[in-house]
């Protein structure tokens, strides 16, 4: 460079600016190689809740409440019929939705090893089986993850989204592309307020109406919590008829078309708060959408219909053991298991069947406002 060049004005701005190109293109190219093969558009699944969507976190917590031993999986195809966790034979209803909406792959459960680097783009579960919105919920199984942990768990994924992506893109991606679903709320029922001997205290100190209101507050935390870590679109499923699980129909020693009247009366109760809960919820938080699952009329429509949608049964568990619905002990080894797992509503005395997964699912994203309102999850991804 002759002397002429070297002292203009603007040569060492010249200089510095171009250094500072070529760092900068440096770092996006490492950032581009780190995302190779990584396919943003379809979005993730981020899932919140308990043993109906648990895809193998408890497999990692020391825990009476595990589903990685056989039967279970039977007919996960993805593992070779190998149990992974999953409290059902197959895919659960976050699994399936996924799927159906182009996902690569499933949402992998936070506390797997290979839950990390650009793996999370995918979607990360972070469901627990005896898990529950209030902290105490689950306690009889000594360990499990309640809402509050789950949350902790998706700060911990937010900050690394940040590093993978830059905080603006990531932003955009869990704001854009990104569908958070929150299934929970049963086991602070039947784990927690119900719970045969243990609840007896708190049922004299606590009404049904006070305990619902609890589990509310709490859940309006939760959910503002994930709205602030930029999480904006919401799918939050309501509490199904858990009165009518084979596990209570066994325990009372009901008919096959009975229901138990408390747990299904107490769901429909938090059910009717929950709705509003998500409305206020819409309208305070700038941007966000929530929408709600009705997962109870879905299900009570499989139970009360079940041979119109190719069920036999909607009473009986086909994998589990004591009493006339097999609802005592639940599925593993030494189980008796149906011969054909598609013909049952209820795969053990708690969880749907991967058969009636599918048709949960189906309404879900494609289905009326009957089901799923302001609007169903396809139109949700495409908001």
């Amino acid at each position: 460079m002759d002397k002429a060049k070297r002292n203009h004005p603007y040569a060492c701005c010249r200089a510095l600016f171009l250094g500072f190109l070529v760092v900068c293109l440096s770092y996006w190219s490492v950032k581009a190689d780190d995302l190779a093969g990584v396919d943003l558009s379809k979005g993730a699944s981020f899932i919140f809740g308990d043993s109906l969507v648990d895809a193998g976190n408890n497999n990692y917590l020391p825990t009476l409440s595990r589903a990685n031993i056989r039967p279970n999986g039977i007919d996960f195809k993805a593992s070779g019929g190998n149990p992974t966790g999953r409290y059902t034979n197959g895919r659960t209803i976050g699994d399936i939705v996924g799927e159906m909406l182009g996902q690569p792959n499933f949402a992998a459960p936070f506390l797997a090893s290979n839950t990390t680097g650009k793996a999370i783009l995918y979607g990360v579960n972070y469901a627990s089986g005896g898990g529950g919105i209030l902290n105490g919920t689950g306690r009889i199984f000594v360990n499990r993850l309640s809402m509050d942990i789950q949350v902790d768990y998706f700060n911990i994924t937010r900050k690394q989204i940040d590093k993978l992506l830059g905080s603006s893109r990531a932003k955009e991606y869990l704001g854009k592309t990104s569908i958070f679903s929150i299934t929970i709320g049963a086991n602070d029922f039947l784990n927690n307020y119900m719970l045969p001997v243990l609840s007896i205290g708190a049922r004299i100190t606590e009404t049904p109406e006070a305990f619902i209101n609890d589990m509310i507050s709490h859940l309006r935390n939760q959910l503002t919590r994930l709205y602030q870590l930029d999480a904006r679109k919401f799918v939050v499923a309501n509490v199904g008829p858990i009165g009518c699980i084979p596990y209570q129909k066994t325990i009372n020693q009901l008919n096959q078309d009975e229901c138990v009247e408390l747990p299904n009366k107490m769901a429909k109760q938090y059910n009717i708060q929950l709705k509003g809960l998500l409305t206020e919820l819409t309208q305070n938080l700038p941007g966000s959408t929530y929408v709600y699952a009705n997962v109870y009329d879905l299900v009570m429509e499989l139970i009360t219909n079940y041979d119109k949608y190719g069920f036999t049964t909607a009473s009986q568990a086909c994998c589990g053991n004591g009493g006339q619905s097999a609802g005592i002990i639940p599925c593993g080894p030494t189980s008796s298991m149906c011969d054909d797992r598609s013909s049952h509503v209820f795969w053990d005395p708690y969880h749907p069947s991967e058969a009636a997964n599918l048709l949960l699912a189906k309404q879900l994203l494609d289905g009326p406002t009957k089901y799923i309102s302001p609007m169903n999850l396809r139109q949700l991804r495409d908001l």
